[in-house]
């Protein structure tokens, strides 16, 4: 929720022209499902599918858009940013094995 007490996601259908549009293929039943999801809600199926999809892409996207953490946290994540790597000697061994593209000496 913003500051206002509208979710972004409402806002975002209410305030941008809508000029765009996006076909879909579905079964009869899937269909059904929505229609009826969109009037247990009474809203226009059209209406439930964009703020479903929305909301899942905003959920989907969140995390590679922002995190936040306490300042204590962002202290040991730069701390362990700043680290030097750790050894992986199995790692090493790995990385000099021939692969299995490699040429056969």
């Amino acid at each position: 929720m913003t500051l206002s007490g509208v979710h972004p996601i409402l806002n975002f259908m209410t305030t941008t022209a809508r000029s765009e549009k996006l076909d879909l293929r579905l079964s009869p039943q899937a269909k059904e499902r929505l229609f009826a999801a969109a009037k247990a809600q009474q809203r226009s199926v059209s209406e439930f599918v964009l703020q479903s999809a929305l909301e899942r892409a905003e959920e989907t996207l969140a995390d590679r858009r922002l995190f936040q953490l306490s300042s204590e946290d962002w202290a040991r994540f730069q701390a362990a940013l700043d680290a030097p790597p750790r050894s992986l000697p199995r790692l090493k061994k790995l990385l000099r094995a021939p692969g299995l593209f490699d040429p056969k000496a």
